[in-house]
């Protein structure tokens, strides 16, 4: 299957409305943005569905008030990658790496890394 040139952009959009999602709290959104099968990968652990991730975000996240200052932004057929910082009132606390998978318009499987 070809991909349409506003496929690109719509990746990009789907992306960072996952991370104003987090940053603003719209927990309701960020449901809505992961497909219900969703698994994010990360060193220190794994969501093995998307409850068990928002709820986390929601509840259990160690620094809430947050905010991802993003630095690029690929995408490559259904992969998407981003680069970028969480930083908290203008100190980067740490730098990270998101591979995000797409699937029918949502987000089904997230590796994070950082540093």
């Amino acid at each position: 299957m070809d991909t349409e040139p506003n496929e690109t952009a719509d990746r990009h959009d789907l992306v960072r409305r996952y991370y104003d999602a987090l940053d603003e709290h719209d927990y309701a959104v960020l449901e809505r943005l992961l497909s219900p099968a969703f698994v994010q990968c990360r060193p220190d652990r794994t969501f093995e569905d998307r409850e068990a991730f928002v709820a986390f975000m929601r509840d259990q996240r160690p620094n809430p008030d947050t905010n991802h200052d993003l630095e690029s932004i690929v995408a490559d057929g259904d992969r998407v990658a981003v680069r970028g910082r969480v930083v908290e009132e203008g100190t980067v606390l740490f730098e990270f790496a998101d591979f995000f998978h797409i699937e029918d318009g949502h987000i089904d499987h997230l590796e994070t890394y950082s540093r």
